[in-house]
């Protein structure tokens, strides 16, 4: 009995043994190098925003959270062109954006790579995080590369400007989310806060 099981083990540390040197030689073998990157240097950057709203987080999310809503508080048409509304690779009119990553109270969306223009890998998270039981925040945050920009003053403006435009879609979303109207859109064109999100 005592032999059998020696043995036993002796073979299963064989087989442990034979398996360690296996995946040892799998992990050592050369992958492939990568192609270089089509922007040698990127830069990226977060933009976190956020707000304060006076209700609990699942009914702000029920009020402003889904993904065209974004035409109510941008104040801009928006309709579902593929798939459906709140379902992963759906793409919404505006900036032909993509469902990407959603939970019970957030989702996260990119925009496509364009002829001519370089790819940035735009893409943003809008949360509704509960604080109390009775009140929450709404947090934005944009992630993008910003290399192709001419300069640091120039970063510095689009910074500037993405920070201004979400900022007034999350005061339009504060206002919905507690129970309230929006005030007339501005003219298009004259210091229009809102409008399509631009990469």
């Amino acid at each position: 009995m005592r032999n059998q099981l020696n043995s036993k083990a002796a073979g299963c540390a064989f087989a442990l043994v034979t398996l360690a040197y296996g995946l040892t030689q799998i992990a050592s073998a050369q992958a492939p190098a990568p192609a270089p990157l089509a922007i040698p240097n990127p830069t990226y950057i977060s933009i976190p925003l956020e707000i304060m709203v006076n209700k609990p987080a699942a009914e702000v999310w029920k009020r402003v959270g889904k993904y065209c809503d974004i035409g109510e508080w941008l104040r801009v048409a928006c309709t579902i062109t593929q798939g459906k509304d709140g379902e992963f690779g759906a793409v919404r009119s505006i900036g032909n954006e993509i469902l990407v990553g959603k939970t019970e109270l957030s989702y996260t969306y990119t925009q496509p790579v364009r002829e001519g223009q370089p790819y940035i890998l735009y893409h943003g998270t809008l949360e509704a995080r509960p604080v109390t039981a009775t009140t929450s925040k709404l947090v934005y945050t944009l992630v993008l590369d910003n290399s192709a920009l001419a300069d640091d003053a120039a970063r510095d403006r689009d910074r500037t400007r993405r920070a201004a435009q979400f900022t007034t879609a999350l005061e339009n979303m504060k206002i919905l989310a507690e129970g309230g109207t929006l005030p007339p859109a501005p003219a298009r064109g004259g210091g229009q806060k809102g409008g399509p999100p631009k990469q």
